[in-house]
Order: C-alpha cells, then sequence, then structure tokens
C-alpha cells in the first residue's frame, strides 16, 4: 500500500493540490489523460512525485510535489498539459480547486511490510 505514496526529499519543496469534482463524463478518455499528464510531469525538471485518490462520488484529490515554483510555471506552460486543463474544464469536471503550497515539514510513519509474529 505505501507505494502510493510519493518517495519525496526533506523539505523544503512546493504541493500543488488539485481538489477536483468529476462530472461522470468520459471516464475512460479522463484516465487516460490523467496518467498522460503523470507520465509528462514525470519527465519536467523539478518533478519530486504525485498521490492522487478519488472516490466513488467523483471527488479526488491530486497532489503534485516540486522542487520550485520556477518548475510549476514551467508545468503550466507546458504545451500538452495546458490544452488538458483546457480540455478539462469543458468536459470533466463540474467544479475544481487548485492550491500551491510550500511545505516546510514532513513527518510520517512507515508502513510495516510484514506482520509480527504472534
Amino acid at each position: 500500500m505505501d507505494n502510493a505514496f510519493a518517495r519525496l526529499p526533506a523539505p523544503p519543496y512546493y504541493a500543488v493540490i488539485f481538489s477536483s469534482l468529476r462530472n461522470g463524463d468520459d471516464d475512460a478518455g479522463y484516465g487516460e489523460a490523467a496518467d498522460r499528464m503523470v507520465e509528462l510531469a514525470a519527465g519536467q525538471p523539478g518533478f519530486l512525485g504525485v498521490e492522487s485518490t478519488r472516490g466513488a462520488d467523483g471527488f479526488g484529490i491530486t497532489v503534485s510535489y516540486w522542487d520550485s515554483e520556477a518548475a510549476i510555471a514551467a508545468w503550466r506552460q507546458h504545451a500538452e498539459h495546458a490544452a488538458t486543463r483546457k480540455y478539462g474544464r469543458v468536459h470533466w469536471y463540474e467544479h475544481f480547486e487548485l492550491r500551491v503550497a510550500k511545505v516546510e515539514r514532513a513527518y510520517g510513519k512507515p508502513a510495516m511490510h510484514s506482520k509480527p509474529s504472534e
């Protein structure tokens, strides 16, 4: 299960938080586009990782992590990403919010990969 978590460096770094409510149209096209955006982002300078989840009600959150605001700005200007965003606003989303935050601290509990002996 821990493979859903991005492997990130020590802070500081930036998080782009995309919260959205899907409208239920074109699920196959949306899935393909989402996979393509992760593939493209992973090739961009400054990309650190991504975490994403979506509920059965269509509400989802995707957080992409970047080493700088300049890297975020460059990703925003990427031609295929810009075209996909434009298409998504019209065809896939009922509502969305985007937030950019600087991560100053991060900590967590590592996943246990095996159960203790009984």
